[in-house]
């Protein structure tokens, strides 16, 4: 293919490490121009390029024309997205099928399906003359619920992914095109900063990288990728802190090629994008992306810009900032991807509608097979399914669904059909003209093929962050059974609000003067992360996409004219089959003889990690915090170590109370150099295993008040916050139902004062309070607590009520019949069980608690009591000469502000996630 005298022009060798982009579906003076006068090698098409696939075909066999007449030597690489589901470039409804998301195809679970489409995608793609296609997409999601990635990806699991991805890519090139993988070197776990100049962030270390994100890429490598994508995004941690990572050498020559071993095609993120030009410009960033080692420079669509970096290339080369040896290295490059997938004869003509003719029953087939394969039915806890069961065919469905954006290669989308937008109570019988948004207009069509099917009447309306309407109730009230449709909860969260709402009113109806809940449905069109682990949903239905080919066959789904056979991707489909062996590190007993030192050292080392500026919640712990030896309390706890050196990796502490039933994860530890390692989820997976096999459990719970040392997800760093949410989400727990719980601590106890709002207050109430010491209040002080379900209030204050010498109950009588209203726990330093509570120790001066609050239902002044029992507790704390007063356990939403009133200030702040014992075992 290599002409050696035609190469000899170095402005020809530059223009081959170019891709560019341009608008309009013809061809521009401006394309013109970069191709024959800045002999431009590569061209990226996208859906604003494309109406059909003829005149596809003809708009590549002229930018291909210019470029022979032009003289060069080799055909232009034309490249084009094609992810299938919502992402594709080129729609046409007569020649061009519908497949699946990548996400889809894996709910699949079959790579001969994914090899298949991959192959039927590339067929089509061919015979229009497209060469190059931008993908397999080897994105692992290790942050599955916020990364707008989604469905685009094929899951969580690197190993799942892998397999997919490979079988994508072997199905492309088997069809004729040269592949690139993306997004290298992962946008599966970003963190967004909000603003569109803020680059989106790789925060894990490359360690970790290599054991998830990167073992995709890897494996594909290994197998003949042709090209990689390498994104915009930065990179900041341990090792690594890269602005742009495409413009890196240490992410594109050490990492990818060095480490990786890849010796394919590099292409830079565009440079267009906006974090990127403005921080850097277009012709800096391109010599900085040629020096990283990308081999072409991807500029998407304005002509100025594609003309800057061309002089900066020639520029660069001139002033001696980018070597013709790297230029020659990445030419070589390119011409050998152009001899894998394109010559001349190929380029000149190309096969066409008579090809694709001829593949498309074959390829309609196909697309069938694989969203039937693909729709996953999560649940149908009440049987809902098929609707035949359920209604007869008089009855109203209401089809409740949100205002989503186009699909961007969707017919409508093109032809700019429009825009009234509906109120949420206007309801569609179907068959009535509406003009609707052009993103509503998918859905318009499945109600109206959903009534068709069933004979019945389906009314459709939408819905929006202003949440449930008056008339979504009365629609609601009136209909049979309920739909509700979600794309992307978890980022649009009031779509999850909006569910939740219509849900508990379902549940509220009545019939007959029964109570009796109404069918509801809940199907998810994009991410199926919005109610995988939600066992409230009982009915849940997962499609990976909204396209027409995707509704249709869910259509089908919902009246059992099929059986779907599609299971949800990646680590959410183990866990719902329980499968637990996928656990990477080995998790052994605690012994507490062999293992107290390296706890010790553990507990250490978190501690000192911490922030300079804050007091963490494992200062004064120790082994002696986390073991109970409480006959009330079934206590297990399990340790990750290096058996060699005898260091301990990993720690979880859990608790079983069987005054309530309650089986509790007081910590999970792990070493901060061994973080994000799967450490934490094995720990977590054993203990829940094990906490599940006990019968009669109620309730699991996240944080715990024995041992007080996280009483939930701690929330003092807002940032830790978000990560530690997101973890535990991932993992199963429902973080939106936590409840906000706090310590607080009173200092310089020996200057303070009451209040004397607060003393009057108690003067006026007709209340008797008293100090207690002993097991013979026991009976009178139990038969109060009784009223309290909280874990490990009943364990407190028998804790409390057999020390009489550290320990102390302050009670609060009615004086006329001596009925106990309220009561709390006072502990001392000295106390047995004050190991369990080690903000005692970490304030450097004599510290007594208040422990555990519990006032009887329906008493009228709540706040006046609890403040009258911590009065006198402060009181009786003063005269034993301490410094500060503890309250252990406080919830955050209710008694905050009357304890700030008495100069109590907030220690640490937590969230406690609790889940009945049902959902518990199917999210594990």
């Amino acid at each position: 293919m290599e002409s050696p005298s035609a190469w000899d022009d170095m402005n020809r060798v530059m223009g081959q490490m170019f891709i560019m982009g341009f608008d309009g579906t013809e061809v521009t003076p401006q394309i013109r121009s970069l191709i024959e006068d800045h002999h431009l090698g590569a061209i990226l098409l996208t859906a604003k390029n494309l109406k059909s696939a003829e005149q596809t075909t003809r708009l590549v066999l002229d930018l291909q024309t210019i470029a022979h007449d032009a003289g060069h030597p080799v055909p232009l690489i034309i490249g084009l997205d094609q992810e299938n589901g919502g992402v594709n470039s080129l729609f046409d409804e007569a020649y061009i099928r519908q497949f699946p998301s990548a996400m889809g195809v894996a709910a699949t679970g079959s790579t001969e399906m994914a090899y298949e489409i991959a192959k039927a995608t590339g067929q089509e793609l061919n015979a229009v003359g497209i060469n190059w296609i931008m993908g397999p997409c080897l994105d692992v999601l290790t942050n599955v619920k916020n990364q707008p990635l989604g469905v685009r990806s094929m899951g969580d699991d690197p190993e799942e992914v892998s397999r997919f991805g490979v079988a994508f890519m072997k199905g492309y090139k088997d069809a004729g095109l040269a592949t690139c993988g993306k997004h290298f070197p992962s946008y599966g776990n970003l963190e967004f900063l909000g603003s569109s100049l803020d680059v989106p962030i790789i925060t894990d270390s490359l360690e970790q990288l290599s054991l998830s994100a990167l073992v995709p890429f890897r494996n594909a490598i290994a197998q003949g990728l042709d090209g990689m994508m390498v994104g915009g995004c930065a990179m900041s941690s341990a090792g690594v802190n890269v602005m742009h990572a495409c413009l890196s050498e240490q992410v594109v020559d050490n990492l990818l090629r060095d480490d990786l071993g890849f010796d394919g095609v590099v292409m830079s993120e565009c440079l267009e994008m906006e974090a990127l030009s403005q921080n850097i410009g277009v012709g800096g960033g391109t010599v900085m992306a040629v020096n990283a080692g990308c081999d072409l420079v991807l500029l998407c669509r304005l002509f100025s810009v594609q003309q800057e970096a061309l002089r900066y290339m020639k520029l660069g080369l001139k002033d001696g900032a980018i070597s013709a040896e790297r230029i020659r290295k990445s030419f070589k490059r390119v011409l050998d991807l152009k001899s894998t997938c394109t010559n001349w004869e190929k380029a000149l003509n190309p096969a066409g509608i008579p090809i694709l003719s001829t593949v498309q029953s074959a390829h309609t087939r196909l697309s069938a097979e694989a969203y039937t394969a693909s729709i996953t039915v999560v649940r149908d806890k009440d049987q809902l399914l098929p609707l035949s069961k359920t209604l007869d065919p008089e009855e109203e469905i209401l089809l409740l669904t949100p205002l989503v954006k186009p699909l961007p290669a969707s017919a409508l989308s093109k032809g700019g059909a429009t825009t009234s937008l509906q109120s949420p109570g206007a309801t569609t019988p179907w068959g009535q003209s509406v003009s609707l948004m052009s993103g509503e207009n998918v859905f318009r069509k499945f109600g109206r093929s959903l009534a068709r099917k069933r004979q019945g009447r389906v009314l459709h309306t939408s819905y929006t962050a202003h949440g449930v309407r008056p008339a979504h109730e009365n629609l609601v009230n009136r209909a049979a059974a309920i739909i509700v449709v979600t794309a992307d909860a978890n980022q649009n969260l009031y779509q999850s609000g909006f569910t939740k709402h219509v849900g508990m009113i379902c549940k509220s109806q009545l019939t007959g003067g029964e109570r009796r809940e109404k069918p509801l449905i809940v199907v998810s069109v994009s991410s199926p992360y919005d109610f995988a682990l939600d066992t409230s949903v009982g009915t849940y239905v997962c499609t990976y996409d909204f396209t027409e080919t995707s509704l249709r066959t869910l259509v089908e789904v919902l009246v059992g004219d099929l059986s779907p056979t599609g299971a949800l991707p990646g680590t959410v489909r183990q866990r719902q089959k329980d499968h637990h062996s996928r656990a990477h590190w080995l998790v052994e007993n605690f012994d507490e003889e062999r293992d107290s030192k390296a706890l010790d050292d553990l507990l250490q080392t978190i501690e000192q990690e911490g922030p300079v500026n804050r007091q963490s919640e494992l200062l004064g712990c120790s082994t002696q915090t986390f073991c109970l030896h409480n006959p009330g309390v079934e206590e297990a706890h399990y340790v990750v170590r290096n058996s060699s050196t005898r260091s301990m990796l990993g720690f979880c502490c859990t608790y079983l109370f069987k005054s309530t039933a309650t089986a509790v994860i007081g910590a999970i530890l792990v070493d901060p150099d061994r973080r994000k390692l799967s450490i934490g989820h094995s720990l977590h997976t054993r203990a829940i295993r094990n906490l599940l096999q006990h019968g009669g459990v109620r309730r699991f719970q996240l944080g715990s008040r024995l041992p007080g040392v996280f009483l939930g997800i701690p929330t003092n760093n807002q940032t830790e916050r978000k990560r530690l949410r997101r973890w535990f989400a991932s993992i199963g727990w429902n973080t939106a139902l936590s409840r906000p719980v706090c310590s607080m601590i009173l200092k310089d106890l020996r200057t303070w004062k009451a209040p004397e709002k607060i003393n009057r207050s108690m003067q006026q109430a007709e209340i008797d309070f008293e100090l207690v010491h002993g097991r013979e209040y026991a009976e009178s002080i139990v038969e109060h607590i009784k009223s309290s379900t909280r874990q490990g209030v009943m364990e407190v204050y028998q804790l409390a009520l057999a020390d009489n010498t550290s320990c102390g109950v302050i009670r609060a009588k009615r004086p006329k019949d001596g009925t106990v209203l309220g009561s709390v726990v006072l502990c001392s330093p000295g106390a047995s069980w004050a190991d369990a509570l080690p903000a005692m120790k970490d304030t450097n001066v004599v510290t007594w608690a208040i422990s555990s609050p519990v006032i009887s239902p329906g008493v009228g002044e709540y706040s006046t009591l609890l403040q009258g029992l911590i009065l006198l507790g402060i009181q009786q704390v003063k005269k034993q000469q301490a410094d500060a007063v503890l309250l252990d356990c406080v919830d955050g939403d209710g008694q905050f502000d009357s304890l700030s009133a008495m100069g109590f200030s907030v220690l640490h702040t937590f969230e406690e996630v609790s889940c009945d014992a049902e959902s518990m075992s199917l999210s594990a």
